[in-house]
């Protein structure tokens, strides 16, 4: 069983993942199977080679068999089990739990080389209603206080398999960096009686210079002090807490302007690896007035080093100004 203990000088959760211990030679990064070896567990026609499937939205065929779209299994490697109790505990002066938790893939489309950019757009939607339809199933669990969307793509990203899929982390606490962006979020609101992320999509857009596009329903731009270059942020213009409330002209919408975005940062840094991620309020919390979900897409050009690890602060040597203007002029709309 996992263990996630507290670090009692920061407050930080660090899962100790006692089921994938490794030794000092485990550590060596493995080569990705190319894809014509055909080992890909995520390929149709290999579905033996996953757990058994949670969800799908098929076209034809029964559970675990092909004609499936879109489709959700449970990781074969997890970092939390679902199984147990918390059993929240003290040792001395420091504190552990049980490594309860949820972990999925989500697996985007049958075929092993398409990406975003590349994908139709109904395909995305699909893959939207997915990450939706399983948040909202997993909050219903209540040892679940908080339920992260990623994707890595590519293997300076993080990613182990080139099949394009995501991932869902259920988690049993707030993780430091969620808490932290929410309540700076609530300490704004507190003071203006406004949300900072509706101020931010007012004011980029009136100001463009750091816009990417925008729909009836969603801003794409540049963050005032981005930590990497090229991060981009895509933010819903009506103010909502919870990704997994999304109606579905929302998630529609949402569908265009991601491939529209994943597009533009194709062309203009011929695909690089990236880090995708849903940021959504702690999915026990009623709907918050001051916080406002949104996606974070961070291309992988530049190292996290000493300097950042030891501060705290980034080195980005691309202003987002650059890079929003690189982007709008990529057309692909």
């Amino acid at each position: 069983m996992p263990e996630l203990r507290k670090d009692p000088i920061t407050g930080r959760w660090v899962i100790i993942a006692t089921d994938r211990a490794k030794r000092p030679s485990d550590f060596i990064r493995q080569s990705v199977p190319p894809a014509s070896t055909g080992v890909c567990p995520f390929d149709s026609g290999n579905e033996h080679k996953t757990p058994p499937e949670i969800l799908a939205y098929r076209t034809s065929g029964g559970r675990d068999q092909p004609g499936w779209r879109v489709r959700v299994v449970p990781n074969k490697f997890p970092v939390l089990g679902i199984e147990g109790e918390l059993n929240r505990q003290g040792e001395g002066m420091y504190d552990k739990m049980n490594g309860i938790g949820a972990h999925e893939v989500i697996i985007e489309t049958p075929d092993h080389a398409a990406t975003l950019a590349e994908m139709p757009e109904k395909q995305i939607e699909e893959l939207l209603w997915a990450f939706r339809d399983r948040v909202s199933d997993l909050k219903k669990d209540r040892r679940f206080r908080y339920i992260l969307l990623f994707k890595n793509h590519g293997e300076a990203a993080g990613a182990s398999l080139e099949h394009p899929h995501c991932q869902l982390i259920a988690l049993p606490v707030i993780p430091k960096r969620v808490k932290e962006e929410v309540d700076a979020s609530e300490a704004f609101y507190d003071l203006k009686e406004r949300c900072i992320f509706c101020d931010i999509i007012r004011q980029e857009g009136t100001a463009g210079v750091r816009l990417v596009t925008e729909t009836d329903r969603f801003t794409v731009l540049q963050p005032y002090a981005p930590r990497f270059p090229f991060e981009t942020w895509i933010l819903p213009k009506r103010h909502a807490s919870h990704f997994e409330e999304a109606d579905a002209p929302t998630l529609q919408n949402m569908a265009w302007i991601l491939r529209s975005t994943m597009r533009k940062i194709d062309k203009v840094l011929e695909r690089p690896a990236y880090n995708f991620i849903v940021h959504s309020a702690p999915v026990q919390e009623p709907s918050l007035p001051y916080y406002h979900w949104h996606i974070e897409i961070i291309p992988k050009l530049t190292k996290v080093a000493g300097f950042e690890w030891g501060t705290g602060f980034y080195i980005n040597p691309t202003p987002p100004e650059e890079s929003a203007r690189f982007l709008r002029e990529a057309g692909l709309g």
